[in-house]
């Protein structure tokens, strides 16, 4: 039960995210995202991702004990945190937003893993298909429920807290559908991959059928009337944010007025034929049923363009690490499509000491590659900024010298 000093400590917290978010500072980048995701922005903007550094960042400022006032506490120094500390681009909303937990099981399976000991960083999925096409009597209809009670207990609980300070609503953020992770999460990487050589039928069956199963619990959610919008500060995920002005904010959503995410990590070493031919139809015929897509994580978009490029909604693309910077700048040069840049987060991850010059270098790259693109930098995937809270703020100051010098120069 949450103690009167944590709801006081709640309380307090409710009234700094209030605050923030009713600054200036704040209201000019919300309206700069709103801009900037219509594709007419001024500039580049920047979001620094701090959820899998959390234990570094905010577990040091938590004083509440009882796990749901832990929960909020922390949800409510993550939405501002950016802000008051980083000073990059994420803004704060002026309430405090609740989104739906979801349960999906895909074609009914469990999903099976181990993880390791150190947060659960690394992974294994148990395979439960090794044979797709000696087995496909294994793929039933996917089970998918709300957590409408688990959700419900969770506003409750923030209302009573503060309510009376800071807003509490449900929200919405970007639905996903991410196809091919949930079959390697059911038959495992080398399993997938054999499939897809000896078994394309099979494989276009399964893909196809999971596609069918989103899209009816994606209709059943809107009918139900918990589908909320996507347009106000809620996540778009891989690291953005859903403001837009293209999209209602208001009352009940339909899938044709809300974001959507999409990717194919999984597939990164299959050729552009064999995943138009197989993969494709499954992913297309669920993004023509949105208003707004993001696209990809970490895969190289470049040889995938001839598809995505077919998606009249597509807005975000994500141009990982390991894709061809100049070669997706001149393909979404003057597009209403954001070149989403996610730059390696080796610089800020990996070594103790920013390498500022190295790290400047690799900004000013990427904004020559896509001088003519709406550019966002999303720095993702840093697992530890080694408790050096001044380091991941000058890597965010670099950024913005860079923007400073190169754009629109």
């Amino acid at each position: 039960m949450i103690s009167q000093k944590e709801r006081e400590r709640l309380r307090e917290l409710a009234r700094r995210q209030l605050e923030i978010a009713n600054s200036e500072k704040n209201l000019r980048r919300t309206r700069e995202w709103i801009a900037h995701n219509a594709c007419r922005g001024e500039r580049p903007m920047i979001h620094l991702e701090i959820d899998n550094f959390t234990q570094e960042v905010l577990f040091p400022e938590m004083q509440c004990e009882d796990p749901m006032a832990r929960r909020i506490e922390e949800r409510l120094l993550h939405n501002f945190y950016n802000m008051q500390v980083l000073d990059d681009d994420k803004v704060v909303a002026p309430y405090f937003g609740v989104w739906w937990d979801l349960e999906l099981r895909p074609w009914g399976f469990d999903v099976l893993k181990d993880v390791d000991a150190n947060g659960g960083i690394g992974q294994h999925f148990r395979e439960q298909v090794e044979e797709l096409g000696e087995e496909m009597d294994k793929f039933r209809p996917s089970r998918f429920r709300l957590e409408t009670e688990k959700t419900n207990e969770y506003f409750k609980a923030a209302q009573d807290a503060f309510g009376d300070i800071l807003p509490v609503k449900h929200t919405g953020k970007s639905l996903t559908c991410w196809l091919t992770q949930d079959l390697v999460h059911i038959m495992g990487m080398q399993n997938m991959c054999y499939a897809l050589y000896d078994y394309p039928d099979q494989i276009k069956q399964v893909l196809n059928q999971l596609a069918d199963d989103y899209l009816k619990f994606f209709q059943d959610w809107q009918d139900s009337g918990l589908l909320y919008p996507t347009a106000g500060y809620e996540e778009c995920n891989q690291g953005s944010i859903c403001l837009t002005d293209e999209l209602p904010s208001e009352g009940p959503a339909t899938l044709d007025k809300v974001w959507l995410h999409m990717d194919s990590q999984e597939t990164i070493n299959v050729s552009q034929e064999m995943f138009e031919t197989l993969i494709w139809d499954s992913y297309k015929k669920v993004a023509d049923r949105f208003g707004l897509v993001s696209f990809g994580c970490c895969d190289p978009l470049e040889r995938l363009w001839p598809c995505l490029s077919q998606l009249k909604n597509l807005r975000k693309a994500s141009i990982s690490p390991w894709t061809n910077e100049a070669f997706m700048g001149e393909v979404l040069a003057g597009k209403k499509i954001i070149y989403q840049r996610k730059p390696s987060p080796n610089y800020l991850g990996v070594d103790e000491k920013l390498n500022e010059e190295a790290w400047r270098s690799h900004i000013m790259t990427t904004l020559e590659h896509a001088k003519n693109c709406t550019v966002e930098l999303t720095i993702r995937d840093v697992y530890t900024i080694h408790n050096n809270v001044d380091k991941a703020k000058r890597c965010v100051e670099i950024m913005r010298e860079c923007i400073a010098d190169k754009w629109n120069a």
